[in-house]
């Protein structure tokens, strides 16, 4: 297939950035070594619309090595790195669609032409690849036998579709496995978060009251971070129960129209739309930031904030827009909306995507075998393969755990034996 790639010049910076993002993935680097030698993919064709970035070129390398032939879209047009993307096609062999900063029309004209190439086994970061499946190239369904959905927005549209009874094959939850919601969610989410708004602001966070929109495990991970760095942590909720958690942890909780008027930084990581609202806007302090941190550009209400401003001053530092309202108050937002550890930092540290990718290698593996067993649906990540992925990785840190002994084993698998 012919790619469309920014600069395929670039693919030697690319390589000297992929090789140092593979020094801190010591579990992909495994199971590349074991798929090299057993070819558990050979001959399947998988598309993926992921962030081409330097840790995914990790995962498509293990791909290629277990024998699979692949086409990669980017899931976000802000994170493409586009020595990244000359890497992948012109020293690693993949077919890449790919190009930093391209519109939303050429976004999709990407994940169109990566789909040419048929796949067997689809990964996706947000469910816009198998949504185009099911809309836009519904020739191609019947041949699709299975595939991985990445992201906690992307698993909330695959579940809608499977209640619907609008999805055609099987998708496994990969953002759901336990390596994946530690990892990635808590510790990836939780720093690169952070990394994002300060390099786009140069903003010091102690000190400052920090609003984060969601208490699941991306809120989590941000506010343990905000508070270990000196800021004051403010979290709102809708769910009560994490809302509960927040509140015993020793962060506030308050409903956003509360927090509005009070936060300097504010951080989305719902899943959801138009969390911070015209409402929010209009009261907040001169200078507040606005960040997302959640799958798509839709938790701040962009075009309301633009309704709102008098004038916009756009790139005031890289990454960062300020929006002027009628009474001279200055609302600063981070990546247009989108997620701002990627955009304006590097993402999440290899060492975190090293697990991820590796829950997505070893699924994309059972899936080879298991895809005839499944109707179609959202499945859970089998736990032999998150169990395997955290041994690899302990293994990797030189940490041992103990074993159970046959009584120890005996006792949990009776009943018959009392206190």
């Amino acid at each position: 297939m012919k790619s469309d790639i920014a600069d395929p010049g670039l693919a030697e910076s690319g390589v000297r950035r992929i090789e140092w993002a593979d020094r801190a993935m010591p579990v992909l680097r495994q199971i590349r070594e074991r798929f090299a030698a057993e070819r558990p993919l050979d001959g399947l064709a998988i598309v993926a619309c992921m962030h081409v970035t330097t840790e995914t070129a990790g995962l498509i390398r293990t791909l290629q090595a277990g024998g699979a032939r692949i086409a990669v879209a980017a899931s976000n047009p802000l994170s493409t790195q586009d020595d990244t993307a000359a890497a992948l096609v012109e020293e690693y062999g993949a077919a890449v669609f790919a190009r930093a900063g391209v519109d939303r029309d050429g976004y999709y004209a990407h994940i169109r032409q990566a789909l040419e190439l048929g796949p067997d086994l689809v990964v996706d970061d947000g469910c816009d690849l198998v949504n185009t499946l099911h809309y836009d190239r519904t020739d191609l369904v019947e041949t699709v036998r299975a595939g991985c959905e990445e992201t906690t927005t992307g698993v909330i549209r695959l579940h809608q579709m499977a209640r619907a009874g609008a999805l055609r094959f099987p998708m496994v939850a990969v953002n759901d496995t336990a390596t994946k919601r530690m990892f990635d969610n808590r510790y990836g989410t939780g720093q690169s978060t952070l990394d994002g708004i300060m390099r786009a602001t140069n903003t010091l966070l102690a000190g400052k009251t920090i609003v984060i929109a969601g208490f699941g495990y991306c809120g989590r991970g941000l506010a343990e971070r905000a508070r270990g760095l000196g800021a004051r942590v403010v979290i709102t909720e809708i769910d009560p129960v994490k809302a509960l958690d927040a509140a015993l942890q020793g962060f506030a909780v308050l409903p956003m129209e509360r927090a509005a008027p009070i936060g300097d930084v504010f951080i989305t990581v719902t899943g959801n739309r138009d969390v911070v609202r015209a409402e929010h806007m209009q009261v907040m302090k001169d200078g507040a930031i606005l960040a997302n941190s959640g799958h798509f550009d839709v938790e701040v209400d962009v075009r309301a904030l633009a309704g709102l401003a008098v004038d916009v001053r756009h790139g005031v530092r890289p990454m960062a827009d300020e929006y002027i309202l009628a009474d001279g108050r200055r609302l600063v937002l981070l990546a247009e909306g989108r997620l701002v550890n990627l955009a304006a930092a590097e993402g999440h540290p290899a060492a975190v995507m090293d697990m991820s990718f590796a829950d997505q290698a070893l699924t994309c593996e059972w899936l080879a075998r298991a895809h005839e067993e499944l109707s179609p649906g959202v499945y859970e990540v089998p736990a032999e393969i998150d169990d395997e992925v955290a041994r690899l990785k302990l293994e990797s840190m030189d940490i041992s755990i103990d074993i159970l002994t046959a009584e120890q084993e005996d006792y949990l698998g009776s009943w018959r034996q009392g206190s």
